[in-house]
């Protein structure tokens, strides 16, 4: 048996990262077990970037966590003295009668979100990149951008480990058991003891937790950089991040040129390929590239240049694709953040303050009530 902890943190990609320094902010004895490197390009956090947006179609309750998560990412900055949230903009659209458009803009009403609402031509104007339909509707939001998602983590996992959080990398997690009032943590190097267990495993939690079996599917994710033919146009003062609602079956989303050469275009959950965390086919393929190029030929012509680059990562989706954050019954020492259905990682750092309020208080003052398992067994 290992040293006694107050926690540990199963998984530290964006969310677990976020965890241990939150715990470990709060005088907590932190270990933080990782089965990869950190940062690494095996689960749902790489890629450059990942967007932010206060105008929030998927639910309004979305709202006040986001409020939070904003001021979490500046604090990190001046922690780390790193830029790690860049503001461009964020654009919603698609038909006006759209779940994107109308959820989005429910939203800004709602919680009194600044925003301006536009035509396809007054959005292709405003942002030359863009060649929307006429007849389409957009929610321009005036603070939407994307975080730097590995520099993030990097930065979360380097203020853990300033305050005195463990970090084990290359470690993976086989099994754990409640120990009295704590747990016990066996990995493939060890036993570990601690008060709490907090569980932040992406597509591999419900190997880790039987109440998430079945309740976290991976899915294949794929993005591509392509090489703008007016590179000036995609840049981050000139080019929103943008969700582009094209149909009811398919949702893009893209980012301004940053980082690496290319703008950077997904379809959300691409073609829909359910597999797992130690199957999936991190490769792409022409067939991926085909579906990208399409629909930045489409909408995004004088971006749509030579393919720059390509990546495969995973949505780790939850059965109604909210959130999965809530204390066991079965073991109330035990946490799980989970189901973020690839929309949960602009909210990393107030993720990380919710799960260190129930490890050390067992409540939190944020609403969470929309996350809670008890609503895939409960009637609504």
């Amino acid at each position: 048996m290992k040293a006694a902890y107050d926690a540990i943190v199963v998984g530290v990609g964006g969310m677990g990262s976020a965890v241990a320094y939150h715990l470990a902010k709060r005088g907590q004895r932190v270990l933080g077990l990782e089965r990869f490197d950190i940062p690494h390009a095996m689960g749902s956090s790489h890629g450059v970037s990942r967007i932010i947006r206060l105008a929030y179609f998927e639910h309004p309750s979305y709202v006040p966590l986001l409020r939070r998560a904003y001021e979490l990412w500046r604090e990190l900055e001046r922690e780390a003295g790193e830029q790690l949230l860049y503001i461009t903009g964020g654009i919603d659209a698609g038909p006006p009668d759209s779940r994107s458009v109308r959820g989005s803009l429910l939203s800004c009403q709602t919680h009194g979100i600044s925003h301006e609402v536009l035509t396809g031509d007054q959005v292709n104007r405003r942002f030359p990149a863009y060649q929307l339909p006429a007849s389409f509707a957009a929610v321009y939001q005036p603070d939407g951008g994307f975080v730097a998602s590995e520099r993030a983590i990097v930065a979360h996992v380097a203020g853990a480990r300033s305050l005195g959080a463990e970090i084990h990398v290359r470690e993976r997690v086989l099994a754990w058991e409640p120990c009295g009032e704590g747990v016990v943590v066996e990995t493939d190097q060890g036993r570990y003891e601690a008060g709490r267990l907090v569980i932040c495993a992406g597509v591999w939690a419900g190997s880790l937790v039987p109440e998430l079996a079945g309740k976290v599917v991976a899915e294949r994710q794929v993005v591509a950089w392509l090489q703008p033919t007016e590179p000036t146009l995609f840049q981050p003062d000139r080019f929103p991040i943008f969700v582009l609602e094209v149909s009811p079956e398919e949702r893009i989303y893209g980012f301004p040129i940053f980082s690496v050469p290319g703008f950077k275009l997904g379809l959300f959950h691409h073609f829909h390929e359910q597999t797992t965390g130690d199957t999936v086919d991190r490769e792409w393929h022409p067939r991926d590239e085909a579906a990208l190029r399409r629909l930045a030929e489409t909408y995004f012509p004088k971006g749509a240049g030579a393919t720059l680059s390509m990546s495969a990562c995973m949505f780790e989706n939850s059965p109604d694709e909210h959130f999965i954050i809530d204390t066991l019954k079965s073991a109330p020492q035990v946490t799980v953040a989970a189901g973020f259905s690839g929309h949960g990682y602009k909210f990393c750092g107030v993720v990380g303050e919710i799960m260190a309020d129930l490890a050390i208080q067992g409540r939190t003052p944020h609403d969470i009530s929309l996350f809670g398992l008890d609503r895939f067994t409960q009637p609504v």
